[in-house]
């Protein structure tokens, strides 16, 4: 036989309170009755708390995935030792913190050892023996120690835990010595290590995806899709996401809610338990992180490349083809032709400019810049700087005019995720002191950040 316990167990009686003789008094011994018959074992230990709304049910829930972002989020590293030799059993690195695991074992059994001999192994160090939890300071962390039966666990923290934390490290080492018994008992007899397959428990065990790099569904299903559409925060957070992805291969969770958060102004309680529920459907997807680190190594290289190349290169053109072009002449010019292909440049610039092709005349207007700033043309830096400034602002004007105006028919449409979003882009460009100056800009942003507060009261 097989005995289970159940945590956070919800039950919906099915009765009004109005109506209900038993409400509130018996409450207890009504629901306790009802699992009784069910066949499940019921004693006078039994906590039952009553939720009498469903908002107040998911204020409950919010805090509750609250308490479990800010508990992963402060964890570096999780370690697994046996209990009396201190063999290394699992090594699972949350972040990259630096820490040498050898040394920090070490420094973990010397301490334990010599506190529960009544002395302290090092006078810097405080041990706190509390709850059968050891706490330790070890270089700029906090240590987090608990023995098990056979298993001794150790986390590596920014902060000290919450009780959170150190309760579900608790109920932790009780399931994975249960679950992994045989694992176990076969490394204290003969020393074989087959631990890797456990880490899956781990990382559900401490919610350790919370921090890994996200991704979006390429399949979801239209009952999804007219949800999400339906409920604004969700709506909010899938564009986001799309936002982010479009340069990225990934997003992280906290990313995601603070970018979420300056747009509707809502407590990231709230914004983190719709994410939550958007992971839970699947619609949000943990990647793997191997194929990140993978990812993220191959930009560092091609970045490194690019700056010992050339590190003059502005960001306005590094992406354009014909730059190629101009870093190989560049290399075998002189004086002279370098100052005929600047002038080339300012030529087209202007042309373009006259088009009102902004983003091309500002091209290459930057290629001619590049030119002057390379050959110490100090006349032509000062001119050219100039006359990129001033397209800079045009550009700009147009964009405000473009977010305004979006802005106002995503209002009108009550799209107001999207309303607030262009509203706050037009404040940052009003924003700008080398765009505008004076009582005029100020009124205007001072006018579109009571709009925004406004549309954000209707979220």
């Amino acid at each position: 036989m097989v005995y289970f316990q159940i945590n956070r167990l919800g039950f919906n009686c099915g009765k009004e309170k109005d109506t209900c003789s038993f409400y509130p008094d018996r409450c207890k011994e009504c629901v306790t009755n009802y699992f009784a018959q069910m066949g499940f074992d019921v004693n006078q230990n039994i906590k039952v708390s009553m939720i009498d709304s469903e908002e107040k049910r998911i204020q409950m829930q919010q805090t509750i995935i609250w308490h479990k972002f800010l508990d992963v989020l402060n964890i570096k590293h999780i370690i697994l030792l046996t209990k009396d030799s201190g063999l290394l059993v699992v090594n699972y690195p949350v972040s990259r913190g630096g820490i040498n695991v050898e040394l920090l074992i070490g420094f973990i059994q010397a301490n334990i050892m010599f506190s529960t001999s009544g002395k302290v192994f090092d006078n810097k160090v405080g041990i706190i023996k509390e709850h059968k939890f050891y706490e330790l300071q070890y270089e700029t962390f906090n240590i987090l120690v608990k023995n098990g039966n056979f298993l001794r666990i150790c986390l590596v923290l920014d902060q000290k835990a919450s009780e959170s934390l150190k309760h579900r490290i608790a109920e932790f080492l009780n399931e994975y010595e249960r679950i992994y018994s045989k694992k176990i008992e076969r490394l204290l007899k003969t020393g074989i290590l087959d631990f890797d397959d456990t880490i899956n428990f781990i990382i559900e065990a401490f919610n350790i995806k919370l921090v890994f790099p996200m991704v979006l569904t390429q399949a979801l299903l239209p009952n999804d899709l007219d949800a999400i559409n339906k409920n604004l925060i969700q709506k909010a957070i899938i564009d986001f996401a799309n936002e982010f992805l479009a340069s990225k291969k990934f997003f992280f969770i906290h990313t995601l809610l603070n970018k979420v958060q300056k747009i509707v102004n809502l407590s990231p309680h709230f914004i983190l338990y719709e994410i939550y529920q958007l992971l839970e459907k699947h619609v949000i997807i943990p990647s793997n992180i191997e194929a990140v680190e993978d990812e993220v190594r191959k930009f560092q290289e091609s970045r490194a490349m690019r700056i010992a190349d050339n590190e003059l290169i502005s960001p306005i053109i590094a992406n354009d083809d014909a730059v190629n072009e101009l870093k190989e002449k560049a290399r075998n010019m002189n004086i002279e032709e370098a100052k005929k292909l600047m002038e080339h440049y300012m030529k087209k610039g202007e042309t373009a400019e006259k088009a009102l092709a902004y983003k091309e005349a500002q091209k290459e207007y930057e290629k001619a810049l590049y030119l002057a700033t390379g050959f110490d043309f100090k006349l032509d830096i000062g001119r050219i700087s100039f006359m990129v400034l001033e397209l800079d602002k045009k550009i700009k004007k147009i964009e405000i005019d473009f977010c305004l105006k979006a802005g106002e028919k995503a209002e009108k449409r009550k799209d107001y995720i999207n309303a607030i979003q262009y509203f706050q882009q037009t404040i940052a460009l009003l924003s700008d002191a080398s765009i505008f100056k004076g009582n005029e800009s100020e009124s205007r942003i001072k006018k579109l950040k009571k709009k925004v507060v406004n549309l954000q009261k209707l979220v």
